[in-house]
């Protein structure tokens, strides 16, 4: 079944590759979606694939990096979009609450 996942990661994640790393890790379990950092310091992602894979691509998030330290990572499970390439987007303002 596919599934989507909204995240937000919190700790060091900012000048640790933190993007590259979910991007690359994304690209190879199939899933479509972006990254981006915020401008309080956080990481914010959302993914869409196979209900296995994105639980599997946040199990890798979790540990993050060497150099990262994920100290929260924040999820919100949804309905796929049906989206096609996962992609990394400019920074953007932080959010609060995170949805």
């Amino acid at each position: 079944m596919k599934r989507s996942v909204h995240l937000l990661a919190r700790g060091r994640v900012q000048g640790v590759g933190f993007r590259w790393f979910a991007q690359r890790e994304a690209a190879r379990r199939g899933l479509a979606g972006w990254v981006r950092n915020l401008s309080g310091g956080d990481v914010e992602a959302w993914a869409e694939g196979e209900e296995l894979a994105v639980r599997d691509w946040l199990e890798r998030l979790r540990e993050g990096p060497s150099g990262a330290r994920v100290e929260h990572l924040l999820t919100v499970w949804g309905a796929p979009a049906g989206g096609a390439v996962f992609e990394m987007r400019p920074t953007a303002p932080a959010q609060e609450p995170f949805q």
